[in-house]
């Protein structure tokens, strides 16, 4: 269910974005009603919330962005191993041929049309042209089975499915079954592969065979009917346990969430925006894409995940949102290279010399790296909020912010603790509910607030700090409440654990499953005198071991009795997204690891 971010403000206090801190009071955040006091920066310039009032959709902020940018280069997209330029004039044009194309397929208004693709400039297209034709953008994870896949276009009832070519179209053929006669499949390259009696059809082709007046004649369309409680888009939560549930935001939630979250940040026509999570998620969806379009500045596509620090090089972006992971990842190359205390500016140097501000959602940021960012001149701010949020709950500054924290609310956005601990929410970005299944929408929004599953605590300045997912609770047997976690964040402040994951529901004590980061525990080792060959004998190692507990002794020093990790277990692998015991945001599958790592856990508690 989580995701990223949550803010709300008053007047007299400036908005803020990401992790957690304690109360128990309300805070009762003043909503300033949305269409009156709410100062946003767009367009290069300060305008009232009343100025806009009129991009009351997804359409409706393009359109307007096209016609105040026109010529001015929007995108930035690698081509031949060099990022090229493209004007917003250029992407209206594919945008709106791409909309009068889907609507000649028989897609009418509300018709949902599944998207299968990593990030690419063509997924950005059927984003917005979905939304001009007045349709509902089902994105699915492109990292997915073809089974997961097969299930979540029957139960989204697709009428037309975009897919990026042969290998998306090969996972999901032996799935999909006779329900797929009816709906008709696109793909960004060349597709070979049918699906049931189904020919894959080339988008650039279809696209082809549009006329500019055609494409136009759409856009006129939607500017006379633009219905701001139209439902925007489908997004199916991975979530780490259950059955994925289909999140229905409408065109309010996602656009009253992209201005308040660009009041938070304060972006305009000088930035420059690199941009390399995945848009299937929400976190990317908002916090990238569609501030970019309300802020105007230019968007650069990362190529790979795994080369943003070349990327950055290469566009020297000035703004980056990220998950802890990668963060954590630039902290350590830097102290590996021995450039972290090198000097002031080789932070900075590495993310292309002009960062001015990153953003960490998806999970808990760990103190050290946030501190290491700031010390090094470059603000890393943390936000909370979940799929069904928006996802903008709360964010911090690059001037208002606490380690550990997520920030206050973002404009429009209240957050309470409830009895028990678990926050609360409500605004104009909870979701409208999930797609047919009104017992699970009844379940989390009761009287009018939201029930995240999150466990945070609100401190006198309204600044929010998450402790844990309500679920994920361990009760000991002793009946003591451990929050695993705040527990784990601290285990990761050591350079040489790279993942954990806390036992002890039900039992007499707590244990962990420990993840080392074999490159540095190699060198680590051969410091100590240790001659290990790779991963397996390092975890075997007594005196690794050894070393490991007390380290992590030292690392929950301050933390009481109960909380004490008792045993540890060294594993010689990773937990991957692939075996399924990550999430896509990379969160633990706990249920699906303690399975899998049983008979390690049983040991540790002989």
């Amino acid at each position: 269910m989580g995701l990223i971010v949550r803010h709300s403000s008053t007047p007299s206090l400036p908005p803020n974005f990401m992790q957690m801190i304690p109360s128990g009071n309300v805070y009762t955040s003043f909503i300033i009603g949305f269409t009156i006091h709410l100062v946003i920066a767009i367009e290069g310039k300060q305008c009232s919330m009343s100025e806009v009032t009129s991009a009351a959709t997804l359409a409706d902020l393009f359109l307007h962005r096209i016609v105040e940018s026109k010529d001015a280069t929007a995108l930035l997209v690698k081509r031949g191993g060099r990022f090229q330029p493209i004007t917003w004039n250029q992407l209206a044009g594919d945008v709106r041929r791409t909309a009068a194309m889907l609507v000649r397929l028989g897609a009418g208004p509300g018709d949902r049309v599944v998207q299968i693709s990593e990030n690419c400039y063509e997924w950005i297209v059927v984003d917005l042209a979905v939304q001009l034709a007045q349709l509902v953008h089902v994105p699915l994870h492109a990292s997915l089975s073809g089974q997961q896949m097969a299930w979540q276009i029957v139960d989204s009832q697709a009428c037309i499915v975009i897919l990026a070519g042969d290998h998306q179209a090969k996972k999901i053929s032996s799935s999909i079954d006779q329900s797929s006669a009816n709906v008709a499949f696109l793909s960004f390259e060349p597709c070979t592969i049918r699906i049931g009696i189904q020919e894959v059809r080339l988008l650039c082709d279809e696209r082809m065979k549009i006329s500019e007046v055609e494409g136009r004649a759409i856009e006129g369309r939607v500017q006379s009917a633009s219905d701001p409680d139209a439902l925007a888009t489908i997004l199916y939560t991975s979530g780490t346990t259950g059955e994925p549930k289909g999140v229905m935001l409408s065109q309010r939630n996602l656009t009253t969430n992209t201005l308040s979250t660009l009041n938070a940040i304060h972006a305009d026509k000088s930035d420059v925006r690199l941009s390399f999570l995945p848009l299937s998620h929400i976190f990317a969806r908002t916090c990238d894409l569609y501030t970019w379009i309300a802020s105007g500045c230019q968007l650069a596509l990362a190529e790979d995940r795994e080369l943003v620090l070349a990327d950055c090089s290469a566009v020297n972006p000035t703004l980056l949102n990220g998950v802890p992971y990668f963060f954590d990842k630039v902290y350590r190359i830097l102290t590996e290279q021995g450039k972290a205390m090198e000097s002031a500016n080789s932070l900075r140097s590495a993310l292309g010399g002009r960062m001015r501000l990153c953003a960490s959602g998806g999970a808990a940021l760990p103190d050290h790296v946030c501190q290491f960012f700031h010390d090094h001149g470059v603000p890393l701010v943390q936000g909370y909020g979940l799929t069904e949020t928006s996802p903008v709950i709360t964010s911090s500054t690059a001037t208002q912010w606490k380690l550990g924290s997520v920030g206050r609310t973002i404009d429009g956005v209240q957050v309470r603790i409830a009895g028990d601990g678990e926050i609360l929410t409500r605004g104009p970005n909870v979701m409208m509910g999930y797609w047919k299944n009104r017992a699970a929408t009844d379940e989390v929004i009761r009287d009018g607030w939201l029930h995240t599953g999150d466990i945070g605590q609100l401190d006198t300045d309204g600044f929010l700090c998450i402790t844990g997912r309500k679920k994920e609770l361990i009760v000991t047997a002793a009946g003591k409440n451990v929050a695993p976690v705040h527990l784990e964040s601290l285990l990761l402040e050591d350079p040489l654990i790279d993942q954990a994951m806390v036992v002890g529901d039900g039992r007499k004590f707590l244990t962990a499953l420990i993840v080392p980061h074999f490159t540095l525990l190699a060198d680590e080792a051969r410091s100590w005198g240790i001659s290990v060959t790779g991963p397996q004998e390092m975890v075997a190692d007594p005196y690794v071991v050894g070393a490991y507990e007390a380290r992590i002794k030292e690392r929950l020093v301050d933390v009481s009795q109960h909380e004490q990790i008792v045993r540890i277990t060294l594993l010689n692998r990773q937990f991957t997204i692939e075996r399924g015991e990550l999430t896509p945001k990379l969160s633990l599958r706990r249920s699906v690891i303690a399975g899998r790592f049983a008979k390690q856990i049983e040991s540790m508690y002989v």
